[in-house]
């Protein structure tokens, strides 16, 4: 049987390769979708952002029913119910899931049910046996749960995130391991619905990849919430037998042991790339397993492709869309085209308080001995945070001294990745603070506390 020939194929049916795929059939291209996934829609479908902000959200509302004496109401109980917060998440899951296999098996492009390894730069092996061919591919096979040499953890049968998303009972306890985006807003969520929970932070900040100052906010209300939460730790040694586990670490110096019913492994992800034979196509990657890309999103065989968590820098879904359809530009031949602008990147955490940046953030500006104009302003002193009894946290603007062109934003409080995005436009178009404080902001609203730092700024820009 002769090899099926396409122009473009991409591996993986996720954010990073459907995108890639729906713009290379729009440009003319004969085009193949490989997964095997058991389920198809990709992580942010099934196992990420949409299930998870589905029950974050779930107990935000029972938080605030839970603090109805603060605001005068008679609440007598409220209480989660898993067995009916699990089946409005599977309902709502499977609808964006089913969404999203329409459009796969649209017949625009043929969609390879099976997994794929690289016999050489053109050809993949199916795992059904089949062999096809292409002109350019794209990898797109996003990330998988990393096991760090923790003595003992890989031992153990601990959870994964898929796991916690998936539950239909309250656990009694949990110890956390880890203290990124997935660790803490699955943390909150377990002690919201009622779990007792331990969060062990190997960094001495949790969020480590947000300002120091950011982070500290929202472990305050972790803290304030009951989460017991040790950062700055060193894990030594994990163990389970049939009536929990035991997380043993050093705190401060001190030998400290933990038990609890269950054990949640969110010590980070990986690139997945197991099993592809990127050596046979002469794909490199780096020592923390992401393929090696340049600025159009080629590998180091120029016509094969990555993008998304499998890439890297960050594993954020828009990133993944925009590398996807800029891959897929690239290989159709399109001219006039610009690399994604990274100095533009947008990040949230759906933690309450939600932390939230945008573009470039004060630390690198100080790093790099740039100069810049930093002012803030904190939510326990704005008229409607206060209202609303949201007072953790702050807004930050980060501007250029001579113009006030804005740089970047940090926001650490109640929607801040909803306010985030009164930045989004304005750096897109390089605006200054003069530009955001023409325009109208409304009273009394959340989003009229960025005008504060806008105004400090403008008081200081060299004019």
């Amino acid at each position: 049987m002769p090899l099926k020939t396409y122009d473009f194929i991409a591996i993986g049916g996720g954010s990073a390769g459907f995108n890639a795929a729906r713009v290379a059939v729009s440009l003319g291209l004969k085009t193949a979708v490989v997964d095997g996934a058991r389920e198809l829609g990709g992580l942010c479908i099934l196992r990420g952002c949409m299930p998870s902000k589905t029950l974050l959200y779930m107990t935000e509302v029972l938080h605030l029913a839970q603090k109805g004496k603060t605001f005068g109401l008679r609440i007598p109980s409220a209480r989660a119910n898993m067995k009916a917060m699990h089946a409005r998440k599977r309902k709502l899951i499977a609808e964006f899931a089913s969404y999203r296999m329409q459009a796969l098996t649209s017949g625009k492009f043929d969609l390879l049910r099976a997994h794929a390894r690289f016999l050489d730069a053109h050809t993949l092996e199916l795992s059904n046996g089949d062999r096809v061919r292409a002109k350019h591919l794209l990898i797109g096979t996003g990330s998988k749960v990393s096991v760090p040499a923790v003595p003992g953890l890989a031992d153990v049968p601990f959870w994964t995130s898929d796991d916690v998303l998936d539950l239909d009972f309250i656990p009694r306890s949990v110890i956390v391991l880890g203290g990124g985006i997935v660790a803490c807003e699955l943390a909150q969520f377990l002690r919201r619905i009622g779990s007792r929970v331990t969060l062990v932070q190997r960094s001495v900040n949790i969020l480590r990849d947000h300002s120091p100052a950011a982070s500290t906010v929202v472990q305050q209300a972790f803290v304030d919430e009951g989460i017991e939460l040790f950062a700055g730790t060193e894990l030594q040694a994990v163990a389970s037998d049939r009536r929990g586990f035991t997380v043993e670490f050093i705190h401060d110096g001190k030998r400290i042991r933990r038990r609890a019913d269950h054990l949640f492994n969110a010590l980070g992800r990986e690139p997945s790339v197991a099993g592809l034979g990127l050596a046979a196509a002469g794909v490199a990657t780096r020592a923390n397993g992401q393929i090696v890309t340049n600025r159009w999103q080629q590998t180091t065989t120029p016509h094969i492709y990555a993008a998304g968590d499998v890439a890297g820098p960050a594993e954020i879904v828009h990133l993944a869309i925009q590398q996807g359809e800029l891959a897929a530009r690239h290989a159709a031949g399109v001219k006039g085209l610009k690399p994604v602008d990274y100095s533009l990147l947008l990040n949230v955490v759906f933690t309450d308080p939600q932390l939230a940046t945008i573009g470039v953030l004060e630390e690198e500006l100080e790093a790099k001995g740039i100069p810049h104009l930093v002012a803030s302003y904190p939510f326990n002193d704005h008229g409607k945070s206060i209202l609303m009894d949201a007072n953790y946290g702050y807004v930050k603007v980060i501007a250029e001294p001579k113009r006030g062109r804005i740089l970047g934003a940090e926001i650490v409080g109640r929607d801040a990745g909803e306010l985030i995005h009164a930045f989004s436009g304005p750096l897109a178009m390089k605006a200054t603070v003069f530009d955001l404080l023409r325009a109208p902001w409304y009273h009394p609203t959340l989003a009229e506390i960025v005008t504060y730092p806008l105004e400090e700024i403008a008081e200081k820009v060299e004019r």
